[in-house]
């Protein structure tokens, strides 16, 4: 399954590029100097390092910016990208907790919930939860027979995608006591330990 933006992401200097490309054409329209990019594609290759420019003649039939445009308002951009909204609260969800439970689960032993990290061994190389082990999403239909379908876990990942996915295939495996963390390590990063790294 192809992830979407937010779980796959991008080469964080390609979008950085693009930006100040469409700042500068922003700024030129503003200012009424320059030539702009109306009626040209300017394509960017950032492995080659190459640009390309094809011009284009108006579609008058075309849906955006025809002569009877069909296309006024903007797509609802998550649901295109097919990120699935999360409840505003976990009461809304039994199935996740917040970092916060994470964190009273591994500061209290006693309480018998064990935490896994989905994400990919490059990921936990940049950051990861200490004392926490990796049992990546894409290894889990080989190695979910290493872990204890009585046992209570929290599963976390990145954000939380990924981790529900792991959720909800351990319980097709007969697993009972689940819990997705909401937010993943980037919610940790930001909520209870500032020195792991965000990527």
């Amino acid at each position: 399954m192809v992830p979407s933006c937010a779980e796959g992401g991008v080469l964080g200097v390609l979008p950085g590029i693009i930006g100040c490309i469409q700042a500068t054409e922003i700024l030129k329209l503003a200012l009424g100097k320059g030539s702009s990019l109306l009626g040209r594609l300017l394509l960017f290759n950032a492995l080659d390092m190459t640009f390309r420019e094809l011009k284009l003649r108006r579609d008058t039939q075309c849906p955006l910016c025809g002569d009877k445009p069909t296309i006024t308002q903007l797509i609802d951009y998550e649901m295109f990208c097919g990120i699935t909204p999360e409840p505003e609260t976990t009461a809304q969800n039994p199935d996740q907790v917040t970092v916060h439970d994470l964190k009273k689960a591994l500061a209290d032993p006693k309480l018998g919930i064990k935490v896994i990290d989905v994400r990919e061994p490059d990921e936990y190389q940049i950051a990861r939860i200490d004392g926490v082990p990796l049992v990546p999403l894409s290894m889990l239909a080989q190695r979910f027979t290493e872990l204890d379908p009585n046992q209570q876990y929290y599963i976390h990942c990145k954000s939380g995608v990924r981790s529900m996915k792991a959720l909800k295939f351990l319980r097709e495996q007969g697993f009972k006591y689940l819990k997705n963390v909401k937010g993943g390590i980037t919610a940790w990063a930001d909520e209870i330990d500032h020195n792991v790294p965000k990527y």
